[in-house]
């Protein structure tokens, strides 16, 4: 009889095997949407070529030794990094619990068991029993869902979707770090020369004052030419604690970026020895997309809300379940590898939904929704890093015309000042005359200053703006 029934059991799966093989997956499978693409990325000079820059490794792209240094300190210390590779790690963890409901659940089980009959209850045969007995169990539990609708694999779909999403969402801080303590190193360099500068002027101007007070008092100028010296010096004495402290603020939000407490950063080149490359490429604009790890992180969240949408819609069709237990049961531990004591159990069950108070509907409609905010966050995640290309290129060309214009203000004030003691010497010229030339010039130098830091950090957010520095 125990033969006839086991065969039987096997027969049932046998039967059920087919099934599983032919089982279909509700919902509809991904397909990248269509976004929007430029033909040319909008403030790109030539025509646009296959090649970018950020296809080259962050170390090429900042050849500064200290500044190199530095980026690598950040990307072993930064805690937003350490945070999203711990996240990368968690959604693997949560994929593979995912992923197990595909499987069949195996246990073994065992027990002890020990009961007494009442002898006042009533007996199947009619009179009371006093009888007790006991009994040990062990054996092997097998239950598994039967995924005929591609619920569970739907589920693990958007569970692996979501894993990469994390993998990409990491690669995106690698990104923004990247280019965080690159462009706010250039910013520290940047007023580290502007410092530098009015350090100078202020040198200078302290010069002149002595030289008009000694000039007063030998009778030889007056008071109006002092004072305008002294007023000059002060303004200028201003901007070094100014620059001082917007160093210092750059200085520890560079040491957040590497991990580390508030503080002195090392310096490397300064800002005039550092020299763009004679070209930027910046590749097409369709391979954008494949290259910025935030618009591939929101693609992949869109292929978890679709794969969420086939779950959602696998809940209207009915469950088959499938439970087996083989083993043996016997009063006597010690009988219970005995063949006589063998049991076994195969329970197929089925549920389908009738009513669930619109629950099931509920659920359906909120997957939509979620997939449709993803839909809409790929594309404004995709246009955005056009946006941003876009907006990197313009501001690389016009502050590197305003480099070159302010450079050339500089030289001619340069030339002005020096012409205009010289004239002052020979009575041609009042110190109004000076004073103006030293103004200009002293303006015009730090406005090249800052438009030499921005063209730089220009190009340093057009290459995270590529998607360079993940690689």
């Amino acid at each position: 009889m125990i033969h006839t029934r086991r065969h039987r059991g096997k027969a049932a799966l046998v039967l059920l095997l087919p099934l599983m093989l032919t089982s279909c997956m509700l919902g509809p499978d991904y397909q990248r949407p269509v976004v929007p693409e430029p033909a040319a990325f909008r403030g790109e000079e030539g025509k646009a070529q296959a090649e970018s820059i950020a296809d080259a490794n962050w170390a090429t792209v900042a050849n500064d030794p200290v500044l190199q240094e530095l980026i690598g300190t950040a990307i072993a210390n930064n805690l937003d990094l350490r945070t999203a590779v711990a996240r990368v790690t968690e959604a693997r963890a949560r994929y593979g619990i995912v992923r197990s409901f595909q499987f069949p659940e195996v246990g073994v089980t065992g027990g002890y068991s020990s009961q007494q009959d009442s002898q006042l209850a009533d007996s199947p045969g009619g009179t009371g029993s006093n009888s007790s007995y006991s009994n040990w169990d062990a054996g092997i539990q097998v239950s598994w869902e039967l995924d005929l609708f591609g619920r569970i694999r739907r589920e693990s779909e958007a569970a692996f979707a979501a894993y990469l999403a994390t993998e990409q969402g990491q690669r995106a801080v690698l990104v923004a770090l990247v280019g965080d303590v690159a462009s706010n190193y250039l910013l520290m360099r940047q007023l580290d020369l502007q410092l530098e500068i009015a350090r100078q002027t202020v040198v200078t101007n302290e010069e002149t004052v002595r030289f008009y007070r000694n000039r007063l008092e030998g009778g030889l100028s007056n008071r109006l030419e002092l004072d305008t010296a002294i007023a000059n010096l002060a303004r200028t004495a201003n901007l070094v604690p100014q620059f001082e402290r917007q160093i210092a603020v750059t200085e520890n939000a560079l040491s957040l970026l590497l991990g580390r407490p508030p503080g002195h950063v090392e310096r490397g080149e300064t800002l005039t020895e550092r020299q763009l490359p004679a070209t930027i490429p910046v590749g097409l604009p369709a391979e954008l997309l494949e290259r910025r790890p935030d618009v591939q992180a929101a693609e992949q969240q869109l292929v978890a809300a679709n794969a969420r949408v086939g779950a959602a819609k696998a809940l209207f069709f009915p469950r088959i379940s499938l439970t087996g237990l083989y083993g043996s049961v016997s009063g006597d531990f010690a009988d219970l590898m005995n063949n006589d004591a063998e049991v076994w159990s195969v329970n197929p069950g089925l549920f389908a939904p009738v009513f669930q108070g619109g629950r099931i509907t509920r659920n359906y409609e909120a997957a939509m929704a979620v997939y449709d905010q993803a839909f809409a966050q790929y594309q404004q995640s995709a246009l955005n890093g056009y946006r941003e290309v876009a907006d990197a290129l313009v501001a690389l060309r016009t502050y590197g015309e305003a480099r070159a214009i302010l450079q050339t203000g500089v030289d001619a004030l340069q030339d002005a000042a020096a012409l205009s003691r010289q004239r002052y010497e020979e009575g041609l010229a009042s110190y109004l005359e000076i004073l103006n030339a030293d103004q200009e010039l002293f303006d015009q130098r730090i406005q090249l200053a800052e438009a030499g830091g921005e063209e730089l950090r220009a190009f340093v957010e057009l290459y995270r703006a590529l998607g360079g520095g993940w690689e």
